[in-house]
């Protein structure tokens, strides 16, 4: 059975318009003029995040570097993140840990998952912090404020700000 060429075309826009919310990616990286270790002993310790991310008020962890470990990260802008670590691999310098409930306040996300790793860099150390995650709003027409580029605006900047307030907190200066 042919169908007529109008609603052909209409079956196509819907199908097109149903796909629903696409995996966004950032990936941000800062070289920083330490060895990895002294990066590591900082950036490491999965509980320690307020130590050097300038955008958090504090980090509660339970479980230490373990998998299946949790923080609760309160951000200085409002609402709490609570993460749960996958994976922690002290002598490769990485770990890798995704968000159990969403708080859009805090960042308007629906999930995301996200490694941070620590390797030589000459005579330094390069940092690579990578996110990949869902907007906030995973319906078909979300509001600006939950869509795609909401979600990718607010994660590059939190990543690239704790970025710098790691690159402060190892070079000693306060952070940003």
């Amino acid at each position: 059975m042919r169908l007529p060429i109008s609603l052909s075309l209409i079956c196509l826009a819907t199908v097109a318009l149903a796909h629903g919310p696409t995996p966004q990616k950032i990936d941000q990286s800062i070289t920083i003029p330490a060895p990895p270790e002294a990066v590591w002993k900082v950036a490491g310790e999965f509980g320690g995040i307020a130590r050097w991310h300038p955008d958090v008020a504090k980090a509660e962890a339970s479980g230490g570097n373990v998998e299946g470990t949790t923080r609760t990260v309160t951000l200085k802008g409002g609402g709490t993140l609570v993460e749960g670590l996958d994976e922690w691999l002290g002598d490769g310098r990485t770990y890798s840990y995704r968000m159990s409930d969403p708080d859009l306040k805090a960042l308007p996300v629906s999930s995301y998952s996200a490694t941070l790793t620590v390797t030589p860099d000459g005579t330094g150390s390069r940092v690579s912090w990578i996110g990949r995650f869902y907007r906030g709003d995973t319906g078909n027409e979300p509001p600006d404020g939950l869509s795609d580029e909401a979600g990718r605006t607010a994660m590059n900047r939190y990543f690239a700000d704790g970025l710098k307030g790691l690159k402060a907190t190892v070079e000693g200066r306060a952070t940003p």
